[in-house]
């Protein structure tokens, strides 16, 4: 079992930076793939950034790439998600995810999830 819990939302302007950061517990979180995904209003859940249990490789959506950036500090048991330069379509539920075999940006391959921490960017 791995429990993720989000922080760090929050509401921001256009422009502006937030840093996500999601806890993790359970014996098996520093060998589980980590990602973020996201779900605004009326939409599907969408993929957002990923990073492998050893947190030498990343990949980012096309929306967010240039702009977030995802790191992880297994001492810390975290992984986080910096966000600059948001802009207002980036609104939604953040959720972490942890993926105990496969790095992908599928969700079907993420078993653990948090319970989502709400951005939401003014223009």
């Amino acid at each position: 079992q791995v429990q993720l819990v989000e922080s760090g939302g929050g509401l921001v302007q256009a422009g502006g930076s937030l840093r996500l950061s999601c806890a993790a517990s359970g014996r098996t979180f520093s060998t589980y793939h980590m990602g973020w995904f996201r779900q605004a209003p009326g939409k599907e859940r969408e993929f957002v950034a990923a990073i492998t249990w050893t947190g030498t490789n990343t990949v980012y959506a096309n929306s967010v790439k240039g702009r977030f950036t995802i790191s992880r500090d297994k001492a810390k048991n975290t992984v986080d998600l910096q966000m600059d330069s948001l802009k207002p379509e980036d609104t939604a539920v953040y959720y972490c995810a942890a993926a105990p075999r496969f790095w992908t940006i599928e969700k079907s391959a993420y078993e653990y999830w948090g319970q989502g921490t709400q951005v939401t960017v003014s223009s």
